[in-house]
């Protein structure tokens, strides 16, 4: 059955689908399929998002949808525990979530230096490659505005940039290794993103303060929570967006 209250929602405001599209940044087929697919229903993003612009709840629209309550629930399920400050995580903990890693290993940052010093990691990344675990590592572009205006936000300039070029040569070895990637990319973050399986430690990013400053949640997946799958997703954006290298001297390569 069709969801005719989303259709009747946007024929009382006067829209089409196309306006509909436009508005959310999805294509206008996407919400075409919303409302004649049942089994078709937008992330939650997008519900709130609908929501907002048509003036209605998201129960109204998708009466079936959990209650506020459900997903608050699910998020701290979520929580496995929230550190004020990225220096006071055990430094254990990095490498013990990685060790656990068996279909996907991820790390998503703009030089996450402190790591590639850790030499227990790099042995982790060895052995995850021999037992055919796919290993993707995301560092920013070091000549890109956004890492310039990184660090310009922490007040260390183009050091940022210099943290980077020396992350891809601690990572040098790496390179190479079976199902080991690496990309570079252009993105402003708002995270540094440390994913395991359905294990993650997501480190915020504060205007004025170095990432190792910053908060740091250790989050896990559970059956019906959405925190996780948000963090999880914006990686994948980066991923694609991301430009392939080979070598830790590949940056230079575009420029």
């Amino acid at each position: 059955m069709a969801n005719e209250r989303l259709r009747a929602a946007i024929v009382d405001l006067g829209l089409t689908l196309d306006e509909v599209a436009e508005r959310l940044g999805v294509a206008s087929k996407t919400v075409e399929r919303w409302i004649n697919d049942p089994d078709r229903k937008p992330y939650r993003r997008f519900q709130y998002a609908t929501a907002s612009l048509l003036k209605c709840e998201v129960s109204y629209l998708w009466p079936d949808e959990r209650t506020s309550a459900d997903v608050t629930a699910s998020g701290n399920a979520e929580l496995v525990r929230l550190y004020p400050h990225r220096s006071v995580v055990p430094q254990t903990l990095w490498t013990d979530v990685y060790a656990k890693a068996m279909r996907r290993f991820d790390v998503l940052v703009y030089s996450g230096f402190w790591l590639t010093e850790d030499a227990t990691f790099h042995r982790i990344v060895k052995e995850k490659s021999a037992d055919g675990v796919p290993i993707r590592f995301m560092l920013g572009e070091p000549t890109s505005p956004a890492v310039a205006v990184r660090g310009e936000d922490e007040g260390i300039g183009s050091a940022m940039a210099g943290k980077i070029r020396n992350a891809l040569i601690n990572y040098g070895p790496l390179f190479g290794l079976p199902g080991v990637e690496f990309r570079l990319h252009s993105t402003t973050l708002y995270n540094s993103i440390y994913r395991a399986d359905d294990e993650m430690l997501a480190n915020g990013h504060i205007y004025g303060v170095g990432a190792y400053m910053a908060p740091v949640l250790h989050l896990q997946r559970v059956p019906g929570g959405e925190l996780f799958d948000a963090y999880a997703e914006s990686v994948e954006r980066v991923w694609e967006a991301a430009r392939p290298i080979s070598s830790p001297a590949d940056w230079e390569g575009a420029h």
